[in-house]
Order: structure tokens, then C-alpha cells, then sequence
């Protein structure tokens, strides 16, 4: 028995044959946080950043990504996704901004390389928009925090 589905009898790498799976509603929720210097969180939180709207920005990008996450991982299927929301929560004692990307479709597959994506590239694009004020920002914690739907059903992340 094969324990890796992206390798075939021979080894060689291979996308998952999901034609024969059930179409479920599925969603999965990932996040992950910048922390960034004071100053930096100052300006991003009071709209002073100067490339303009972080947050709106980068909501958008994280949406683009969690659309086109099979153009980006090799083994991802192309997914219709009926929902991608990106929402940002600051952290003001630890100067960080987390990030979660919701993704919900009714499928063959999953949804959380889409979330994660979602979520990379919603913090990459806070970076880039904010690194004139700040080049010392870190991207952590990137993470599936849960998913619903499929064979394997429900997943919630414990803490570590």
C-alpha cells in the first residue's frame, strides 16, 4: 500500500484520481500572523501606510490566490470555489496582524491548500505593501486551523 496519494506504483509523482469521490459541501479555515515594529503597526492600523490600503489590498490578493492555488501546488485540483473570505485581526500588545482565510465549495475535494494559499499571500501582500516602513517584519504560523466535509470528515487543530 502506497502511504503517499501523489505517487503512483512506480513512484512517480501524480494528481489524486478523485473522479469516483462524492460531491460534499466542504470549507477549511487557515491562519497565520506579521508581527511588525510599532511604528509600522501604527501606520498600517491608522491608514497611513504610504501604498495606500493594506487591508483592502491584500484581502483581494489572498481571494486571487485561494482561486488559483492549482496553478501554483502541481498536485492541486482546480476547485469552484463559492467562498473566500480574508479577514485581519491586530494585536496590539504584540504589534501583529493575523490573518485567516475561510474557503467553503461543495466538491470532490478540499479546501485547505486553497486556505492556506489564501492566507500566504494575504500576508505577503502586507508585507510588500508595508516594507518601506519596515524591512524586519515576520510572516509565522501559517496554519490549518479546520476543516469540514470529505471522507475524512472534520478536523480542528489543537493547540501544540
Amino acid at each position: 500500500m502506497n502511504l503517499f496519494s501523489h505517487l503512483d506504483e512506480n513512484g512517480d509523482a501524480r494528481m489524486v484520481d478523485i473522479s469516483g469521490k462524492d460531491v460534499t459541501a466542504r470549507m477549511a479555515v487557515a491562519t497565520g500572523k506579521i508581527k511588525m515594529s510599532p511604528e509600522c503597526f501604527t501606520m498600517l492600523l491608522g491608514g497611513t501606510i504610504p501604498k495606500g490600503d493594506v487591508f483592502s489590498t491584500a484581502r483581494i490578493a489572498g481571494i486571487m490566490a485561494a482561486k488559483k492555488t492549482s496553478d501554483l501546488i502541481p498536485m492541486c485540483h482546480t476547485l469552484m470555489l463559492e467562498k473566500v473570505k480574508i479577514s485581519f485581526e491586530p494585536d496590539e500588545d504584540a504589534y501583529e496582524i493575523k490573518a485567516v482565510c475561510e474557503v467553503c465549495l461543495t466538491g470532490k475535494t478540499g479546501a485547505e491548500m486553497e486556505a492556506l494559499t489564501g492566507v500566504s499571500v494575504a500576508l505577503l501582500t502586507v508585507y510588500d505593501m508595508c516594507k518601506a516602513v519596515d524591512k524586519n517584519m515576520v510572516i509565522s504560523d501559517i496554519c490549518l486551523l479546520e476543516k469540514d466535509g470529505g471522507k475524512t470528515g472534520h478536523y480542528e487543530r489543537k493547540e501544540n
